[in-house]
């Protein structure tokens, strides 16, 4: 027995009970109407709902996990980005998350907290997003690089001096 549903979709007699429904815009499995909203599993689908599919998920120490469209990022920062098929989107970011990976940046977005790569050829407001991953990089550089170690270790044991010893002394002068 098949029931039509006011959209024309089909749908089997229990499914909707089951969450066997499918999601009319994207085909995804699982998705549920509630209070004439379509809920839908697939982070990728404009009906995505987080609390669709293991919303009673448990940790190993038996609290509830946080589900994906839980994310609010503490530190927002907008990107205005158009993507290849010209569609102008924003995207809000923590702005703690943002860092540059060669011609990309990038970023932990809200709601689902999924950290994804933008081309920096196509972000609108790439001075903003610059300057937010430019003073993420200055706070995190607290600690000398692996090289920088390198030499002041072997000068420290060896107790000999160089320029680039001298150099790094003084941009690290607690270590």
């Amino acid at each position: 027995m098949l029931v039509v549903d006011l959209r024309g979709s089909q749908m089997g007699f229990l499914d909707s009970l089951f969450g066997k429904s499918k999601c009319p815009e994207c085909g995804a499995k699982g998705a549920r109407k509630s209070g004439g909203r379509l809920r839908c599993p697939n982070p990728s689908c404009r009906h995505f709902d987080g609390t669709v599919r293991g919303s009673n998920a448990v940790d190993m120490s038996g609290r509830r996990r946080p589900r994906r469209s839980d994310y609010f990022p503490e530190h927002p920062v907008e990107i205005h980005y158009r993507n290849f098929q010209g569609e102008e989107k924003t995207f809000t970011a923590e702005g703690e998350s943002l860092e540059r990976k060669h011609n990309h940046i990038v970023a932990q977005l809200a709601p689902t907290g999924e950290k994804i790569a933008l081309s920096r050829d196509r972000i609108q407001n790439l001075d903003e997003v610059d300057r937010a991953v430019q003073s993420r990089a200055e706070q995190v550089r607290t600690e000398p690089t692996a090289r920088e170690r390198q030499v002041l270790g072997y000068h420290k044991k060896h107790k000999s001096t160089s320029p680039l010893y001298e150099e790094i002394r003084a941009k690290y002068p607690d270590w």
